[in-house]
């Protein structure tokens, strides 16, 4: 398994390092432990996915207390870059676990052999549609074909193919070909992003920002956490919903370091106990792409397709960025995830990323 891995940290580097890759890992044996501020910067992963990892057995921090800040020994670093070279595969998660608790190769070439099945399948279904359509293209050109099109049998049998998990129409596929798929890998397409309205409502907020204390995210979500246990939210409201957004964002007048808010929806007459503030949110038409908790990655993926759109535009909150521009993160199944949030234990969270979006004037 150790040279399975070896050979996964070699992938991960470019090729302008790799030979500086032993000088390297010889340096970070004697590095003294990493604040998760660290971590996540080096990474560029949030400091959320990490607190995630953990609490699905993926990594273990050395120094753990409630509010304290967490510290991460080179073994754990080490394997973060394993989880991430992985990731980056699309691998899921649970796998993940699985190849970096064996000992047994067997178990990762297992999982490469699988992924690799359903890209052959998904690149032949590709392969298959051009196919058909170009067909298509090609008979339209010729007078009158428009109304047998779609009776010609050989055409219906290469459609028909396309529920075959496997078939039999697979072609060379070029160097060419392989780049464009790596290129389309990590960009989302129209099926992958839903059009959701978001009613307005009157929201508890809770944020925290203070320099040199990291993971906003916690402290900001165990006070909103407490009042809504305590004010028996889920109960009065069963239809609460729970926003979140970085506040101040990374970069926003110089700040390096970033707060979180949280938001819960709540009757409009309910009483908000300190720290917490009563606010009003708008609501609107969003862009949404769900996401397995910590695959924070695909902010850029969604960003990329709101860019692109023909008929959406991204409709930004004017704010320089202090407010992440009005984007969002929602965690679905909010109500019902709220007992299984106790002692801070995640199961199978799935999260909503949001951009305000505005039809496009014709």
């Amino acid at each position: 398994m150790d040279i399975i891995f070896h050979f996964i940290f070699i992938l991960s580097l470019d090729v302008d390092v790799a030979s500086t890759c032993m000088v390297r890992v010889e340096r970070n044996i004697v590095m003294e432990r990493q604040s998760i501020s660290q971590v996540s910067k080096q990474f560029s992963i949030s400091t959320r996915t990490l607190r995630y990892y953990e609490q699905i057995g993926l990594i273990k921090p050395v120094t753990k207390n409630e509010y304290a800040s967490r510290t991460y020994d080179q073994s754990t670093v080490v394997r973060l870059n394993q989880i991430i070279v992985l990731r980056k595969l699309r691998i899921p998660l649970k796998q993940i676990a699985e190849i970096l608790t064996s000992d047994d190769a067997a178990v990762a070439i297992e999982t490469f052999q699988q992924k690799l099945g359903e890209i052959e399948d998904e690149m032949t279904a590709l392969t298959t549609i051009k196919n058909v359509i170009q067909s298509f293209v090609e008979r339209l050109h010729i007078k009158n074909a428009r109304l047998q099109l779609l009776d010609d049998e050989s055409l219906l049998e290469m459609v028909d193919s396309l529920t075959v998990s496997k078939t039999n129409l697979k072609e060379t596929i070029t160097m060419e070909e392989l780049n464009k798929a790596n290129e389309k890998q990590n960009k989302l397409t129209d099926k992958d992003v839903r059009i959701v309205y978001l009613p307005p409502a009157t929201v508890a907020a809770s944020h925290f920002f203070e320099k040199n204390k990291p993971e906003p995210e916690h402290h900001a979500a165990a006070a909103l956490d407490k009042f809504v246990r305590e004010s028996g939210l889920p109960n009065i409201k069963p239809d609460m919903r729970e926003y979140g957004f970085n506040h101040p964002n990374p970069g926003y007048k110089g700040v390096e370091q970033h707060g979180y808010e949280f938001w819960v929806t709540i009757p409009d007459d309910m009483d908000v106990p300190a720290p917490l503030t009563k606010k009003r949110f708008a609501g609107g038409l969003y862009a949404a792409h769900m996401i397995p908790m910590g695959a924070f990655e695909e902010w850029g993926w969604l960003w990329e397709w709101a860019q692109h759109n023909e008929k959406y535009e991204a409709n930004l909150l004017n704010d320089d960025g202090e407010f992440m521009h009005g984007l969002l993160e929602e965690h679905l199944n909010y109500r019902n995830n709220v007992n299984k949030f106790v002692g801070g234990k995640y199961d199978n969270v799935q999260m909503d990323l949001l951009i305000p979006i505005k039809e496009k004037q014709r």
